[in-house]
């Protein structure tokens, strides 16, 4: 029998931590649970930690994602690049099994000030459902005289109190934990979906699995995090717009007696007004150049004045005023005293194509340096001055430097269902 839904209004009480009561009449319910009394003690299940066994390296290694995100084609460069993408595609669902809960009318539950844990254990033990909380305590929240379905009370806890539930008929077991598993599927596009992976790095989150043949990412997210996947989705709808970086990675250790590079002959190797601006950070510097300035070029000056090694090469996507994430490690040798740079990224369209950007390295010892760059679309970034001591190297006789160049990927939404695979 159809239980009755309680109002809006209650769902909105709920969120806010403290729930009035409800006076819609119910529906003849199969079985009425009276709450009286407080207090019922949940049982906490606290994860152990297992034995470490470390995957081989050979294994470890193994990623997917590397023959897309480590090749550049540095000739063929395009600076503006459209996308078209179906709306519809975008879908976030919820992993794992999750049993219709028995249809119980909940009438008059209430409790003050409560741990979420312990109220849905108080809810849960008249119906005979054992609770399991995976990583209590959680917040404390508030009801009076709560009215509905069983399962309807308990969403409106869950959420309420930021958390997931799953559960389980064959074992009448409720689980309740903050996180849960995601899959979010997105339009055939890979820019598209290399731009919400980088996202999530940029956000702090690594353990995400990607599948590149029906193009959906799966992650653990809180409700925090969810929000943000939703919102990331919602972008695409106002700024269809995402700004790619190409990036090439290098060592040089100078030649001579110095040990140093002399940048400053950059001015009378180029033609004046390849080098448009030199800004200095925390560490190092960063210069835009024109496209005179290019790989081929560049390596041929550095050659000159030390010997030139490659660490890695690659891309990243930056939805327009989003953060991404590039790590080195993921595109060049792992053993590499560069492996554990990682360059983060904000950027954002203006007039007449004019990019900003926020550009952060930073290593697994923290931030190394950061630079705010203006720049014209067609420019090249250059960093230079950064002595590998930060990573370890022994001696001040090597330097890294980072060339980046800025891309514009502009999405088109259409209705249309889309086959070919960008």
């Amino acid at each position: 029998m159809r239980a009755n839904r309680l109002t809006k209004f209650c769902l909105f009480a709920v969120c806010s931590l403290l729930i009035g009561g409800c006076q819609n009449e119910p529906a003849k319910p199969q079985q009425v649970i009276d709450f009286k009394k407080s207090g019922i003690e949940a049982k906490i299940v606290i994860p152990q930690d297992p034995n470490i066994i470390r995957t081989p390296k050979g294994a470890s290694s193994f990623d997917l994602e590397t023959p897309l995100r480590c090749s550049v084609n540095w000739q063929t460069q395009q600076m503006i690049t459209t996308i078209p993408y179906n709306i519809k595609a975008f879908n976030l669902v919820k992993n794992g099994s999750n049993d219709m809960l028995p249809r119980f009318e909940v009438t008059g539950f209430s409790f003050e000030t409560m741990p979420a844990e312990k109220a849905l254990r108080k809810l849960t033990k008249e119906a005979g459902i054992k609770l399991i909380a995976k990583d209590a305590p959680y917040a404390s929240i508030s009801a009076e005289n709560l009215r509905g379905e069983l399962s309807e009370v308990i969403q409106m806890i869950a959420d309420a109190a930021e958390i997931y539930y799953s559960y389980d008929a064959h074992n009448k077991t409720l689980r309740i934990s903050r996180k849960a598993n995601f899959s979010l599927y997105v339009p055939k596009s890979r820019p598209i979906l290399l731009a919400l992976l980088d996202v999530l790095r940029g956000s702090g989150i690594t353990d995400i699995t990607s599948d590149w043949d029906d193009y959906s990412i799966t992650f653990d997210a809180d409700f925090e995090l969810r929000n943000k996947i939703l919102s990331l989705i919602g972008y695409f709808e106002e700024n269809p717009l995402l700004i790619a970086f190409d990036v090439y990675v290098m060592k040089v250790y100078p030649y001579g007696a110095q040990k140093d590079i002399q940048w400053q002959n950059l001015l009378s190797t180029f033609d004046y007004g390849t080098i448009k601006t030199a800004k200095t950070g925390v560490l190092g510097r960063v210069l835009t150049t024109s496209d005179e300035l290019n790989i081929a070029s560049l390596n041929a000056f550095l050659s000159m004045q030390g010997k030139v090694e490659p660490v890695a090469q690659g891309k990243f996507v930056v939805p327009n005023l989003w953060y991404a994430r590039f790590d080195v490690g993921k595109c060049g040798q792992r053993n590499s005293i560069d492996a554990n740079l990682s360059i983060l990224a904000k950027a954002s369209i203006e007039q007449n194509n004019k990019i900003f950007s926020n550009v952060t390295l930073e290593s697994t010892n923290g931030e190394i340096t950061q630079f705010n760059i203006r720049s014209q679309l067609g420019e090249n970034f250059l960093i230079i001055g950064i002595p590998n001591e930060i990573f370890g190297a022994k001696g001040k006789d090597s330097q890294t430097i980072v060339f980046m160049v800025p891309r514009i990927i502009r999405t088109l939404k259409t209705s249309k269902h889309l086959q070919n695979k960008i």
